[in-house]
């Protein structure tokens, strides 16, 4: 897998290695934090705030496991410190298509980004967080168990149930 040898090259000291994590993993970690974040600027320095801690941890103490799912969960850690010191309130909704731009994948983004943010605003932070990582961000039930420290079967129970209230509220459940 090309993230084990990209890390395995980043121990050995192999700078262009960092490069290539960075690149790979930065437009959906800055797409995670834009969604936490009360504007652009703020979810850009939680995403590089990520990197920075990651990096510091891998090459302090060495790391294994899924570089993925770490980084997820350090962005949400990230997010987290962030609100707490900075931030003072979420976007609001209509303000989410001025924070994505062309670049970020265009109209189809801005679309989903306030889909998932219509449908999961009843929810409880831990549901939204999971409809987020699991649908925005594509990650797997397993990897979204890792990053938010709860039980696969938490994941699991909370991810169908907020899917059947998604449902019904769509009219799809009776």
């Amino acid at each position: 897998m090309r993230e084990e040898m990209l890390l395995k090259k980043l121990k050995e000291g192999e700078e262009s290695a960092l490069e290539q994590l960075v690149c790979l993993y930065y437009p959906d970690i800055l797409r995670y934090c834009i969604w936490h974040a009360p504007d652009r600027h703020l979810a850009e320095d939680a995403a590089q705030e990520t990197f920075l801690k990651a990096i510091n941890y891998v090459g302090a103490c060495g790391f294994s496991g899924k570089f993925k799912a770490f980084l997820y969960k350090i962005a949400l850690n990230t997010c987290r410190d962030m609100q707490k010191n900075k931030w003072s309130k979420r976007m609001p909704l209509d303000a989410v298509a001025d924070e994505v731009s062309y670049e970020d994948g265009g109209f189809t983004d801005v679309e989903e980004t306030l889909a998932i943010r219509a449908y999961t605003r009843g929810l409880d932070n831990l549901s939204q967080e999971i409809i987020l990582l699991r649908f925005r961000q594509n990650l797997k039930l397993r990897e979204i168990a890792e990053v938010l420290g709860v039980p696969m079967r938490t994941v699991q129970s909370k991810l169908r149930a907020a899917l059947r209230r998604i449902e019904k509220e769509l009219g799809g459940g009776r």
